[in-house]
């Protein structure tokens, strides 16, 4: 049986090398061996160590198996609760408490106060904070470019959004607390792309799927059919200034190589900085906010909902959300490259 699991996972290892991914590589090894040859989850998991560039077949000796975590879901969780411990989040993923730890160090959270924060940076981080904004505040002084910019970003819309109500409390006094939401249940992942005139193009992401390079550059065309029709100006002249985060399918290689095709003018956007995304602080905060109590059936029920809450907001709500970055620009510059808390 242990040569067979290992036999497996070299088979996984030639499907990854051959560009399949995890869920074509478990219906090719079950057309072969049979449906309990590996679990589905299991080939996601061995997949996701290959993305990471670890092509070691050894399974590791405390968890048995490599783990895989979506990123955006651990935010799910700190966003209903931002008072979770990580053995709480371990045991709603069902991985261990070592693994969340390493995750928010890596997503730019700490504990302070019992509340997950960003993360404290290191000088390293701060200086390069501090030379982007100063970069791109001089850039924008002597070549405007937000009217350019179209910013993307992904978000989890859950069905059942909890309501939650601002409460007060003396100094010293812990705030009160409302009951949590339940973590495992359904939720739908939203990538928008926007500019200071709206929304260019958002989508759900069909069940099942997950944000892998590939699902990436799809989404990167459709995005750009959309600027072609709706932002002719950018595509026939100026050119698109491009805003993304530095989540893994945003800069791997084969992204960065087709936003090269593009001819588009990628940002740089350091790490641990989601004070300085426009849909992280702007357009996700107002989203947030709006769906405090709602519930939904469906994913068509979200998307409805979602057409519906673009189309109220008017082009200076969204022209606000781009136009104040130089003065977060300058803000992080004035704190020495530490983050906007207000």
């Amino acid at each position: 049986m242990k040569n067979q699991k290992e036999h497996f996972r070299h088979i996984l290892l030639f499907y990854f090398r051959k560009g399949k991914n995890a869920s074509q590589a478990h219906k090719k090894l079950c057309a072969v061996y049979g449906d309990e040859a590996l679990k589905e989850r299991q080939c996601q998991n061995w997949f996701a160590k290959f993305r990471s560039g670890d092509f070691s077949l050894k399974v590791e000796k405390r968890s048995g198996r490599p783990v895989e975590v979506d990123d955006a879901l651990i935010k799910a969780i700190i966003n209903s609760d931002c008072h979770s411990t990580t053995r709480e989040i371990a045991e709603k993923l069902h991985v261990s408490h070592t693994c969340i730890e390493n995750h928010l160090k890596q997503l730019g959270y700490v504990k302070k106060l019992d509340t997950w924060v960003p993360h404290e940076l290191k000088e390293s981080q701060l200086t390069q904070r501090i030379s982007s904004c100063d970069l791109l505040k001089k850039r924008n002084e002597n070549d405007p470019f937000l009217k350019q910019l179209i910013a993307g970003d992904e978000k989890w819309v859950v069905y059942n959004n909890i309501k939650r109500k601002r409460s007060w409390s003396r100094p010293g006094e812990p705030t009160q607390t409302t009951s949590k939401a339940d973590i495992h249940q359904k939720k739908v992942l939203l990538s928008v792309w926007w500019d200071y005139k709206g929304i260019v193009y958002f989508e759900l992401l069909p069940p099942n799927r997950t944000i892998n390079s590939d699902v990436y550059i799809e989404q990167l065309m459709k995005l750009t059919n959309e600027v072609e029709e709706k932002r002719p100006e950018l595509t026939n002249r100026k050119g698109v200034v491009f805003h993304h985060d530095n989540a893994r399918p945003h800069t791997s290689l084969v992204t960065r190589q087709k936003l090269m095709e593009l001819g588009w003018d990628v940002l740089p956007h350091p790490p641990y900085s989601p004070d300085l995304a426009p849909s992280d602080y702007f357009l996700f905060q107002s989203l947030q906010n709006s769906l405090n109590g709602k519930n939904f059936n469906n994913d068509d029920d979200v998307k409805s909902y979602l057409i519906q809450f673009f189309a109220n907001k008017n082009q200076k709500f969204f022209e606000r959300g781009i136009m104040m970055l130089p003065e977060i620009w300058q803000k992080v510059i004035d704190q020495n490259g530490q983050y906007i808390t207000e």
